[in-house]
């Protein structure tokens, strides 16, 4: 069973429902013992760019004000943490860290939805055939891992590649073996079951299981309900479990935590 969701939004991020104490309410009530907020992070982007998807950076504050009162009000019952989904880009991935050192977090997380980032790029979830697009997303995703500065690999097989297998699983191939090389965890995203979407994909999961990758398994809740664990995703825990009986991290993830925070 999944005790810790380190991947859990708000609705600053324009796309989520329900307030930060309804995730946390329905994550006690579900058992969890370990309950991680990583909303969509605010880029600082120049002045006439706006996300529709993310916080704005003047919500920063409020942000984590919010979380660090519920932390405490709630810490006999749940571990709350405060961290972010992060875009990287090399365009902004430096002030981005600046301005988000200027409040108390916990961790980030990296979920790579556009590339080379959402101003000048293509979103990963858009089906596509070309393998340059999977080659540059490999890329990217590799060098933000090589960064040192996440706690894990969020929905990995986000890219939505639609062309010969062999070609996607020699990209996969590359992002699989550095995180194993450096011990990084890839996630397995169970929005994917709950909204019936094209990840987890078994190709992808396949693979790293044969190649001993680590999994973490989070809920990626835009929505409280969905703090839960999905029987969808308790068949395919136990299909990976056939080729790699050390691949759950969730638990694991508190002392990498302890580590990143030095």
């Amino acid at each position: 069973m999944v005790i810790a969701n380190y991947h859990t939004h708000t609705t600053r991020c324009n796309h989520a429902k329900g307030s930060e104490r309804d995730y946390i309410e329905t994550a006690i009530e579900k058992g969890f013992e370990v309950i991680g907020f990583s909303d969509h992070t605010p880029q600082p982007y120049p002045p006439d760019v706006r996300s529709r998807i993310r916080m704005d950076m003047s919500q920063l504050p409020d942000y984590v004000e919010t979380l660090l009162k519920l932390r405490d009000e709630y810490k006999e019952e749940i571990r709350v943490l405060i961290g972010y989904e992060v875009e990287y880009s090399t365009a902004y991935f430096e002030k981005l860290l600046t301005e988000l050192g200027k409040y108390p977090y916990d961790y980030l997380i990296m979920g790579q939805h556009f590339v080379p980032d959402e101003v000048t790029g293509f979103y990963t979830g858009a089906a596509t055939d070309e393998e340059e697009k999977l080659a540059v997303y490999t890329d990217l995703v590799i060098e933000g891992m090589e960064t040192g500065k996440f706690l894990y690999l969020a929905h990995p097989d986000l890219i939505r590649f639609t062309g010969d297998p062999e070609v996607y699983t020699n990209h996969m191939r590359r992002i699989i073996a550095h995180s194993v090389q450096n011990h990084y965890p890839l996630e397995v995203n169970m929005y994917g079951f709950t909204d019936y979407r094209w990840y987890p994909n078994d190709l992808f999961f396949s693979l790293a299981s044969e190649m001993g990758a680590s999994f973490v398994f989070a809920c990626d809740a835009h929505d409280p309900e969905l703090v839960r664990q999905p029987e969808e995703s308790v068949e395919f825990m136990e299909f990976l479990n056939r080729n790699n009986i050390k691949a759950f991290e969730n638990e694991n993830l508190l002392q990498k935590l302890q580590t990143l925070q030095k």
